[in-house]
């Protein structure tokens, strides 16, 4: 079993952190000219609603229960790691707060057991949030949100050996957290940097019982730029 503390996590996340940004640059430089081709007057004032189109790393908790039936110890059923674009919609309703609606399309993860793949699943986390924006007239714009993720799952195909088909929970309801910032460039256009924690589980399922159940929980860690308007 993994051992609690501090440093493990740290050993294993901020390695997978850092290498995730070498893709997401890449990715930034094409949201980077998309954005550039908005028209200026769509920017000359600031309005109340502000898209933002990310490039997002998913670095999965890999936790889960132990299945003493099958004889596997806690925390060796793993998901993988992901990098994929999101795309937000925030509408600011007072100078301070704004909700955030984050959507992106299905997922597709590898599960495996002990290091080797037993197969692989689909999730679609949609997560709504209301923001505190500290200073919402600066040049650097810090913000922090709370809010709910909703993550229905779908084509799972998993299976052990001399076992059998595993199955999961379709959907799973958690909380999120948030902390960013919308850095402006120019009038209208932000960079954003963002970071979420967000809590997804699911039951493993063997002839419809549960065996085990897999806490997900990502880190959520973005890039990307913003039009308000």
């Amino acid at each position: 079993m993994r051992t609690s503390g501090v440093t493990p996590f740290r050993h294993r996340f901020i390695p997978r952190f850092i290498s995730s940004f070498i893709p997401l640059a890449f990715a930034v430089a094409v949201i980077s000219s998309v954005l550039v081709a908005v028209p200026a007057a769509a920017q000359s004032t600031e309005g109340s609603w502000m898209i933002r189109i990310r490039a997002l790393s998913l670095t999965a908790a890999d936790k889960s229960d132990a299945i003493p039936s099958l004889g596997v110890p806690a925390d060796r059923i793993t998901v993988s790691d992901k990098i994929f674009p999101d795309v937000d919609v925030s509408w600011f309703f007072a100078k301070h707060l704004a909700t955030e609606l984050v959507l992106t399309y299905p997922q597709q993860h590898d599960v495996k057991l002990n290091g080797t793949k037993i197969g692989s699943f689909k999730h679609l986390p949609p997560t709504l949030l209301l923001q505190y924006h500290l200073l919402p007239d600066g040049l650097v714009r810090p913000y922090i949100g709370a809010g709910v993720n909703l993550t229905l799952i779908s084509d799972v195909d998993i299976a052990v050996a001399n076992v059998g088909k595993l199955d999961l929970e379709k959907s799973s309801v958690g909380v999120a957290g948030q902390v960013g910032a919308d850095i402006r460039l120019l009038p209208g256009k932000f960079l954003n940097l963002d970071l979420k924690k967000v809590t997804i589980g699911s039951d493993v399922l063997l002839n419809g019982k549960k065996v085990s159940a897999v806490g997900v929980d990502p880190w959520l860690a973005s890039i990307g730029f913003g039009v308000r308007f």
